[in-house]
Order: structure tokens, then C-alpha cells, then sequence
């Protein structure tokens, strides 16, 4: 028998306090992917929240990544942010963008905090941050493949450039002990693979249950995230970003035959997931 949703949430959340010290830790302000779950917010669409070394973090901050925070338990005060983060310009990645940069910078009253985007992002007809919110940044890191860059005590380094419609990397946070990656958006090719090796706790977007008749889709599909684990062996998975053929599926239950076929922990993230990385260190 499946545990409930309640009793998964109570196993998984952690104290996200810990006195003396900070605590490393992320928390899914949103798992919607594709248009459809989006649209509908049949799940939230938020991104992800990180403090890491110290560090606070929004990556991809979709539709709804601004009320999620503020209304997050505790909230979440986006003004304290030091780093916006995307991994690429759609929508459901960059939606928040800019009311984030606003915030973080007090309406450009305050001079700081830090970008990281790839240049389509920056430049170009579809470019998705606003240029007068540009100058109210300490820096801008226009993201390349296989780079690192520091946050204070942390390094970042981005992965190979994923096979997707826009530009975008996968994204690998260097704590003591400990390397977390966020495998974003992509289709499975074998050149993903060497970019992850590193990895130890492992964030996929997994968009569908099942390949479709005449593929297109540059997204994971469960069977093509199947092989990645079997073939890198993390120490925990968890996936998030799903469409409706996942959440069809129960993403739960999912997870639960990945973690029996691949010999590693799989664990379907839900909004408001909060993973506390210490104890894993």
C-alpha cells in the first residue's frame, strides 16, 4: 500500500533552521511542466528556492514564484535574494524573472545581487529580463557549457548545453561533500551523461510518462530518466516538472518502480517540498 500524501510529506520535510549554523537546503515552489499543468496550475509553477553556504537562490522563477515565496510556510522574503538563476527563456522557467530582480534590488534602490542566464535570455527578439533592471545588478554571468563561477563560498558550474528549443544548461552546486545538480529541460542524448557523473542528489525534469508517436518533444520521458539513473547511480533522485501523462500516472507510484529498477532512491517532489541537504553531506 502506497503511503499517503500527508504521511510522505511528514517523512520527507526536514527543519529548515538549525542553530549555530546555516542550513543547506532547497524547497519545489512549483513541479509544473508543459503548458497544460501550467496553464491550469494544476501544479504550482514556481521553480526552486535554494540556500546553500549562505547563499539564497531562485532558480527558474516561473508564473507564480513571487506569491509562492511570500506565502511559502515560513515565507520566504524574495528582497533577501543574492542570485536569480536561469537555466533558459521559457515562460515556465523566466515568467517571475523580473518582479525577482525588482525585489531583490529594492526597485533599484539598493545596487546588488546577481544574475546567471544564458545570452538568449539577455539578447536578441526574445530576450526575457527587462534592461533597465540591468543596472541595478551587482554583476550579470552570461552562463556558457562547462563553466563554474563562484556565489560568495559556492561554486556553480554548468553542464554540456542541453538538446532543448532554446539555449539551456543544467545547472551543479558544489557543497562540502556534496554535489547537488539540476538536470533541466532536455532531450535524452549520450552526451548528457558525462556533464552529471559528478552529481550525488539529482533534480530531473521529467516531463512525460511515455515516448509519443512521431517524438518531437525535447523532453525527458521516465524510460529515457530510467537509463540516466541506472547509467550515473546518485545517491537520491527526485523528480519534478511533470505534464499531464505524468501526473496521469501518479508520479508517486512512478518514482516507486524507477527506485526498484534502478537500485536508486527515486522520490516524486510535490509543491512545497523541502529537501535539507546536511544530513546527506
Amino acid at each position: 500500500m502506497l503511503p499517503s500524501m500527508s504521511s510522505q510529506k511528514n517523512q520527507e520535510k526536514t527543519k529548515t533552521e538549525k542553530a549555530g549554523s546555516p542550513v543547506n537546503y532547497f524547497k519545489f515552489l512549483g513541479t509544473a511542466g508543459a503548458r497544460f499543468v501550467m496553464a491550469r496550475q494544476l501544479r504550482a509553477s514556481g521553480g526552486i528556492y535554494l540556500e546553500l553556504m549562505g547563499q539564497k537562490i531562485a532558480l527558474d522563477p516561473g508564473p507564480g514564484a513571487l506569491v509562492r515565496m511570500t506565502h511559502s510556510r515560513p515565507p520566504i522574503d524574495p528582497a533577501g535574494l543574492e542570485t536569480v538563476i536561469l537555466s533558459h527563456k521559457h515562460i515556465d522557467h523566466s515568467n517571475d524573472v523580473n518582479i525577482l530582480l525588482d525585489a531583490m534590488t529594492a526597485g533599484g534602490l539598493k545596487k546588488r545581487g546577481v544574475l546567471l542566464a544564458p545570452e538568449e535570455c539577455l539578447d536578441g527578439p526574445e530576450a526575457v529580463v527587462l534592461r533597465y533592471l540591468r543596472d541595478y545588478l551587482d554583476r550579470i554571468e552570461v552562463l556558457k557549457p562547462e563553466r563554474a563561477c563562484r556565489l560568495g563560498p559556492l561554486t556553480v558550474r554548468t553542464t554540456c548545453r542541453h538538446e532543448h528549443e532554446a539555449e539551456t544548461y543544467g545547472l551543479k552546486f558544489y557543497l562540502p561533500g556534496l554535489v547537488l545538480g539540476f538536470m533541466v529541460d532536455t532531450k535524452y542524448f549520450p552526451g548528457l551523461l558525462p556533464s552529471y557523473r559528478d552529481v550525488d542528489i539529482l533534480v530531473m525534469n521529467v516531463l512525460r510518462a511515455r515516448e509519443a508517436e512521431g517524438d518531437y518533444i525535447k523532453h525527458l520521458t521516465v524510460s529515457e530518466a530510467t537509463e540516466i539513473l541506472k547509467e550515473l547511480k546518485p545517491r537520491r533522485a527526485y523528480l519534478t516538472h511533470f505534464g499531464m501523462t505524468m501526473l496521469q500516472a501518479d508520479p508517486r507510484k512512478v518514482a516507486e518502480k524507477m527506485t526498484a529498477e534502478t537500485g536508486v532512491e527515486v522520490l516524486a517532489a510535490y509543491d512545497g517540498l523541502t529537501v535539507t541537504l546536511d544530513s546527506l553531506s
